[in-house]
């Protein structure tokens, strides 16, 4: 195949492309499972919780963007040093030991803590999986393979609050943890038969937390890699902001029965976002994408705040108003990551780790504070979008101010 990697990879064993594929998408979508299989189950939770005030219950999902954050910090340095099967099995075990923790609790405080572990744990196959495609294709052979595990991907967001609600049916809501330590189990087992190691002992670094500090320290004082790894988080807040509120969304509307059907075209419009970026961002180029998406995310938040204040808004206007908003998160996701990258050419791997788990940190206290003031109602999240997303456009314009050069470590 194209772009196959063939100098110092060139005695690793590899999958054929019709297991590895699969086997990359599946540890990639454990995140995305792990988050929206849930959502359906957040009001039996509150009830079943006592002493649960408000909207803490948006927690459940909060948390896990929380364990996300911290095992980014670690997992990618980890998998440079003891190799990419080891890592990543080791966080899939730190999944599983999270729900069993959540199945086993006794209140929300532990519940809430069994969600951060397995979101340490899932940071693992998040980053590693890339790591894995990268140790073994290069240029157009890993663009192919990407597009192949986005391709199944897409998928996952739209039909796991199904198989949540699914369980629903049938048994308690804790079950559905149990349900994703299975997953989990199932693909841990393949993945530790079936995928050779992919980064020989001799290219392996050793674990250094002062490299951390230092790539860290690069992004900071970098303002295309601070101001892109911002905006990042900001938008990655409005996105927490949705999935914390959207199922109490649908249940104040009254349509609680169709919230899984309607979270999977919201999710499926996000994976659309996604396939008309690859092609739109090669005509009209980056820099452009991400600047009209935020001005239409400023431009649509507030006109509809508007019209919501003046006339409440129904359940059609409030679902157009979302389906254009995730579009054009979606539109965002990728570019700000790529943009946040591009000085770091130098320090690829560990910089996709920091960019990531820095702006995921930065997500997490956004994302709860436009969940904290849901009121039975789309205008807290429609206030929340758009003063980060006005935020966002402030940051983009600072950011493009700045000649960067590519980063040396």
């Amino acid at each position: 195949m194209e772009g196959v990697k063939n100098n110092q990879n060139n005695a690793i064993k590899r999958l054929s492309v019709n297991e590895f594929v699969p086997l990359m998408a599946s540890l990639m979508a454990l995140v995305a499972l792990s988050i929206d299989a849930i959502l359906p189950a957040l009001d039996r939770i509150e009830s079943d919780f006592e002493g649960v005030v408000g909207n803490e219950v948006q927690l459940v999902v909060s948390m896990l963007f929380l364990g996300l954050a911290i095992g980014q910090l670690f997992f990618g340095t980890l998998s440079d040093f003891v190799g990419r099967k080891p890592a990543v099995a080791l966080g899939i075990v730190l999944f599983i030991v999270g729900c069993l923790l959540s199945f086993f609790a006794a209140d929300l405080q532990v519940l809430l803590l069994g969600r951060v572990m397995q979101g340490i744990g899932l940071s693992g196959p998040r980053i590693i999986s890339i790591a894995l495609v990268r140790d073994q294709y290069e240029g157009t052979g890993m663009a192919r393979i990407m597009s192949f595990v986005m391709s199944i991907f897409i998928v996952v967001p739209a039909v796991a609050p199904m198989l949540g609600q699914l369980v629903l049916n049938w048994a308690h809501w804790r079950y559905i943890f149990l349900l994703l330590l299975s997953i989990g189990s199932v693909v841990l087992v393949w993945f530790v038969i079936r995928q050779p190691e992919t980064l020989k002992k001799e290219r392996r670094q050793a674990f250094s937390l002062s490299k951390v500090g230092s790539v860290i320290f690069a992004i900071l004082s970098n303002r295309i890699s601070l101001g892109y790894t911002l905006i990042a988080g900001l938008v990655a807040g409005m996105f927490l902001g949705f999935l914390s509120s959207i199922q109490q969304i649908f249940k104040a509307y009254g349509y609680a029965d169709l919230f899984v059907y309607g979270f999977a075209i919201l999710a499926l419009f996000i994976g659309t976002a996604s396939l008309v970026n690859a092609k739109a961002v090669l005509q009209y180029g980056v820099k452009r994408m991400v600047g009209v998406a935020l001005v239409v995310l400023c431009a649509t938040s507030a006109f509809y705040l508007l019209v919501g204040w003046l006339v409440p808004l129904n359940f059609a206007a409030a679902m157009t108003y979302l389906i254009i908003a995730v579009f054009f998160i979606g539109i965002l996701f990728g570019n700000l990551n790529a943009q946040a990258m591009a000085p770091l050419g130098a320090v690829a791997g560990i910089g996709s780790s920091m960019v990531g788990s820095l702006s995921t940190l930065i997500s997490v206290p956004f994302g709860i504070l436009i969940g904290s003031y849901f009121d039975n109602s789309i205008m807290p999240l429609l206030l929340g979008f758009l003063s980060l997303s006005v935020l966002s456009l402030i940051l983009f314009y600072w950011t493009e101010r700045s000649n960067y050069k590519v980063l040396k470590v």
